[in-house]
């Protein structure tokens, strides 16, 4: 439990770095800027399967220029997933929980995996954040895990 506690510490703060990131970059790139916003949704989403609710009401992928409601959006996340994870016990990790996708198919999946989904995805995406942003000849952000820890 303490690594996962960890790793979303770190997600926090990658998902607060990436925006600053965007926001110092100015950027006007649409493609980008719905990147970021799918990276926020998906945590959403995450969370509501995880609490047991339905997801279907998201829109994975939707075209935004709002960098303060997608913060907003990180924000909720960040502390609802703390409320989430303070209030789950050890083995509750290993429970299964049964969703659906955004297309209504049924699947079953630990809490341990899921959250594992969130870390991952949130890394990936945030690393094609960053290539966007060199492109751009925009800073990208430091947010290796790495790095973190060193705070």
């Amino acid at each position: 439990m303490k690594t996962i506690k960890c790793m979303m510490d770190h997600l926090y703060w990658a998902d607060g770095r990436i925006l600053d990131a965007l926001e110092e970059s100015k950027t006007k790139n649409k493609d980008l800027l719905k990147l970021v916003r799918h990276v926020a949704v998906a945590e959403r989403v995450w969370l509501d399967r995880l609490q047991g609710k339905g997801s279907g009401q998201y829109s994975l992928w939707e075209e935004t220029e709002d960098l303060l409601a997608i913060r907003t959006m990180f924000e909720e996340n960040a502390e609802q997933y703390r409320v989430y994870i303070e209030g789950l016990k050890e083995f509750e990790l290993d429970e299964m929980i049964d969703y659906e996708n955004q297309s209504g198919v049924p699947f079953r999946t630990s809490a341990r995996d899921i959250l594992l989904q969130v870390l991952l995805h949130g890394q990936y995406h945030r690393g094609q954040i960053n290539r966007a942003l060199r492109i751009e000849s925009a800073e990208p952000a430091q947010v290796d895990y790495i790095t973190f820890t060193r705070l």
